[in-house]
């Protein structure tokens, strides 16, 4: 028999006191297995309850911590105790340790711990000394965008760099890319819009191929200027990685791709003639759901200089703003064709204060077992189908005098 392995002593299972918490708690598990199929009750009647298998009792939970619990991690001991505090029916769910193990959460889960009378014990993450600059950085984006520290250290512990934040990274190289080769065959790095040639690029939307249905995506990776992606790509740096370092490359894709086709959709729907360029849409998705979290958090958010930060980027976003609406009632160079149109901005905010805030709120919980989630969703469904119906058929009913195809 291999070492620390379980073994069968008088028809019950005796688990090695040298074993890992682990596997203590895997033998309890397969206890419970064998239950199911036979009679006997190899545990006291308070560490089992038969019409609810998978369960072990709050003290017994806490009698293999004690045992056991100088092997783990101390952050992941910590949340177990205070998952053992939170549980006011008296039993832990193995499933839950299991998850935590593994580096996974239910909802339940972190209600318990939320429910919980005890605090969490131990020097906070910010006060940990010793980090190397990996670390740091890790922290440092920990602080910036989660308002508990149960979360703080739960991502502190987990985060491995694998993988890294690509997606941002690679739409931004992406952007940067697109913009010096027009740069070059334009022969012009600011307004690049007034150059005849702008338009028939076939990235940008354009009210007169609206039935190209690409356009209402790949019109990000056009911007009107070097002054226009200067400030797209800051914002997107800076909000976009930390926050898809901390909630994954799904989640934030969702976000930002959510708030580029709304913004395309609602120029469509409102500013019919105008094109669209530029990755605002999705980068005011990101920031208007980040900004709004912190708000909605705020005495829980602990980095430095919130107030002054949140306020600069409000500015930058103001800024970036007024430079659309001014560039899109100021004369176009090459009538009638109007200048890009600033509604795509609008739509990323609504997109970030409605889906955007569930899912920085529900940090490592399912979404699809968030009911705000799927109402949202379905909002935002009905908006995009309610939008692919207008572009077929209201611009013949209501008469749309178009500008002519680039």
């Amino acid at each position: 028999m291999e070492k620390g392995s379980p073994r069968m002593t008088g028809g019950t299972r005796e688990t090695p006191v040298n074993s890992s918490p682990a596997v203590a708690a895997n033998a309890e598990g397969e206890e419970i297995e064998v239950l199911e199929s036979t009679d006997v009750l190899p545990v006291a009647p308070e560490d089992y309850d038969p019409e609810n298998s998978g369960f072990i009792s709050t003290e017994r939970f806490r009698d293999l911590l004690a045992t056991h619990g100088s092997e783990l991690d101390p952050h992941k001991l910590e949340v177990l105790l205070a998952l053992a505090d939170g549980n006011a029916d008296g039993k832990i769910c193995y499933q839950d340790f299991v998850n935590l193990m593994s580096n996974k959460r239910s909802n339940s889960f972190r209600r318990a711990i939320l429910q919980g009378s005890r605090q969490l014990k131990g020097c906070s993450l910010r006060d940990e000394v010793g980090l190397g600059l990996s670390q740091r950085l890790v922290r440092h984006v920990a602080y910036e965008t989660l308002p508990r520290e149960v979360d703080r250290k739960w991502y502190f512990d987990s985060y491995t760099y694998c993988p890294p934040p690509w997606l941002i990274l690679a739409i931004t190289i992406a952007e940067v890319a697109v913009f010096m080769y027009y740069g070059f065959q334009l022969d012009r790095l600011v307004l690049q819009v007034s150059s005849p040639s702008f338009l028939k690029s076939p990235l940008p939307y354009h009210p007169q191929l609206r039935a190209q249905s690409w356009r209402y995506l790949s019109y990000i990776f056009m911007h009107t200027g070097i002054e226009h992606l200067s400030l797209n790509m800051a914002m997107q740096l800076l909000v976009g990685v930390p926050l898809e370092m901390v909630h994954g490359a799904l989640r934030i894709g969702l976000v930002y791709v959510c708030g580029v086709l709304a913004g395309s959709l609602a120029v469509s729907v409102t500013d019919m003639t105008a094109p669209v360029v530029g990755s605002s849409g999705g980068v005011y998705a990101l920031v208007s759901a980040h900004l709004a979290n912190v708000v909605m958090n705020w005495s829980g958010m602990k980095c430095q200089f919130k107030l002054f930060r949140m306020a600069m980027a409000l500015v930058c976003m103001s800024v970036e703003f007024g430079r659309a609406v001014w560039l899109r009632f100021y004369p176009p160079a090459f009538p009638p064709c109007p200048n890009p149109s600033f509604v795509a901005h609008l739509g990323g905010v609504l997109v970030g204060l409605t889906l955007g805030v569930v899912v920085l709120q529900n940090y490592e919980q399912r979404l699809q077992e968030q009911s705000l989630f799927w109402i949202f969703f379905c909002v935002y469904t009905l908006f995009v189908l309610c939008a692919v119906f207008w572009n077929i058929f209201a611009y013949s009913l209501l008469d749309v005098r178009l500008p002519p195809p680039p």
